[in-house]
């Protein structure tokens, strides 16, 4: 007798709970999802080889302004944006993001990382989006998917939902550059955990402010940050691309 689909195994079934969105979320959001984060440290290189961070203390207050009000919040806002636009099915909207985005990078060194891990980040996620396709924005190219834009697009595609979206891209966001710091510094593994704890509540509560932003609460106020990024491009020696 042919089995039904009825009498299938449960396992064949797509996951719907919530510990489903956790696992996919804390895979999507990991150190080790394959887009090649370990190879930008968004400027802190150059901050390191002038001496503007030498401690695990600056290292955490460094994180902590691009997160509050720096690159990092401007990610959030416009991932929190993007998985609108996917779940408003608004192509126009998800591909203005995508050219703004872009056109917010303070240097060409940003510019290369975020559009690197954005294209990286699509192809990595393909087997959680599947079939389903950007609406017709074109964010899909190498050359036009900023890495925030295409996690709050994956993340709607996805089904998840979009605050824990968001903590999970912070997260991801700060663990990244705390961990250039590890080898720039350099910092000993318990400083790295220590580090990470702290930035916590920041991480949280700027993913509580993303999650419901608009487009007139981009802005950032890290411009030292910014200025290192730019100084990175003519560093002598250099350990990363940005």
């Amino acid at each position: 007798m042919r089995e039904t689909d009825a009498a299938r195994p449960a396992a064949f079934a797509p996951p719907v709970t919530a510990n489903a969105d956790l696992a996919t979320l804390m895979t999507l959001f990991s150190a080790a999802f394959p887009i090649g984060s370990f190879a930008f440290s968004h400027g802190l290189e150059a901050a390191v080889a002038e001496g503007r961070v030498q401690t695990a203390g600056d290292v955490r207050d460094w994180l902590a302004v691009l997160l509050s009000r720096g690159s990092g919040w401007n990610d959030l806002v416009l991932m929190s944006l993007a998985h609108r636009a996917v779940k408003n099915e608004d192509a126009v909207a998800l591909e203005e993001l995508a050219t703004l985005a872009t056109a917010l990078c303070g240097s060409a060194e940003r510019r290369h990382e975020m559009m690197s891990l954005g294209a990286a980040f699509l192809a990595a996620a393909s087997p959680w989006t599947g079939s389903a396709s950007m609406p017709k924005a074109g964010i899909g190219d190498a050359d036009t998917a900023p890495l925030p834009v295409a996690s709050g697009a994956v993340a709607a595609l996805a089904g998840l939902p979009l605050s824990p979206s968001l903590v999970g891209y912070a997260q991801s966001f700060a663990s990244s550059l705390v961990s250039a710091t590890v080898r720039l510094v350099p910092l000993g593994q318990s400083e790295w955990v220590v580090i990470i704890r702290d930035l916590m509540p920041t991480i949280v509560e700027t993913a509580e402010r993303a999650s419901v932003s608009t487009l007139d609460d981009l802005g950032s106020a890290a411009i030292v940050s910014d200025i290192a990024a730019m100084r990175h491009e003519t560093l002598a020696t250099r350990l990363f691309r940005s």
